[in-house]
């Protein structure tokens, strides 16, 4: 279901209660801010109290096209150097999985690509990217469990350099974002790639889960503060009707969806789309 779908079937054939409307805009995870300024343009209209739910979904589809990005930034190679990528998140989000399929998209571009397995903590972890990596037919770096994260890709940092590759994925260890330690490890890991190039890591991209909903913005709020993210990789948004988080977390952070995952096929992964999401998912 769309995820103002149910707000529409809520509303329809009876007035809008100005309180419903709100918690139910915030229920789609629009986040507060953008809810009281939808609220407040449709209370600025004549003739308010004869608004309509039609009316609603208007003003929110014409605020919600304002705030996200008209393009997507692709990310290209960097010249003479990889291309680092961070890839980051808690447990849970499909982080490993997105690296993979981040993969799968550059070298279906016709790019080199080389893994690093930097979530020494869990060795499910590294089974999993190496299997993903078998399956892609790229190399991948990976180290014993319980490696220092920040050596290992400061390691796979000089393999790529030296291999000409196009683009260095590092999956880093899944972490609660509220663990001051673990957030700290990140920012080494961070500073030892900067010492190779001063402008690594080039992207660090977030994987949430759009089916958490509010919990995704806390999230983008805490990495963001720690690292400095450039982006969005957002899961589960196949019919979950929780696509909002996307729209909040770009209203308030100022954080661009970079790549939406639509499925578990490694082929169900794709460029953001702000157009094709506002269609499709409001």
């Amino acid at each position: 279901m769309k995820f103002l779908e149910a707000l529409a079937q809520q509303f329809a054939g009876k007035p809008i209660d100005w309180d419903e409307l709100e918690h139910g805009l915030i229920r789609a995870d629009l986040g507060v801010p953008l809810t009281t300024r939808i609220i407040k343009k449709l209370q600025e209209r004549e003739a308010w109290s004869l608004l309509g739910i039609n009316d609603v979904l208007k003003v929110a589809r014409e605020e919600i096209k304002g705030i996200l990005p008209a393009e997507t930034k692709t990310i290209r190679p960097v010249s003479g150097k990889p291309n680092v990528i961070l890839v980051v998140g808690v447990n849970g989000t499909g982080k490993t999985t997105s690296t993979a399929k981040l993969a799968h998209h550059f070298k279906h571009n016709r790019y080199s690509v080389l893994l690093t397995a930097a979530d020494t903590f869990r060795a499910a972890a590294i089974e999993q990217l190496g299997i993903w990596a078998k399956r892609l037919g790229v190399e991948m770096i990976s180290g014993q469990y319980g490696a220092d994260p920040a050596a290992l890709c400061y390691d796979a940092y000089e393999s790529a350099a030296k291999n000409n590759v196009d683009f260095l994925l590092c999956d880093t260890a899944g972490r609660l974002h509220t663990k001051i330690n673990l957030m700290a490890e990140l920012q080494k890991v961070k500073r030892i790639l900067a010492k190779k190039d001063p402008d690594a890591p080039h992207e660090i991209l977030l994987v949430v889960d759009a089916t958490t909903g509010g919990n995704a913005l806390s999230q983008a709020r805490e990495f963001h503060q720690a690292l400095g993210l450039t982006g969005l990789i957002v899961t589960k948004l196949d019919g979950s009707g929780k696509g909002g988080i996307v729209v909040a977390i770009q209203d308030e952070l100022k954080i661009p969806t970079r790549f939406v995952g639509t499925g578990e096929k490694i082929e169900d992964f794709a460029l953001f789309d702000a157009r094709k999401f506002v269609t499709e998912m409001i």
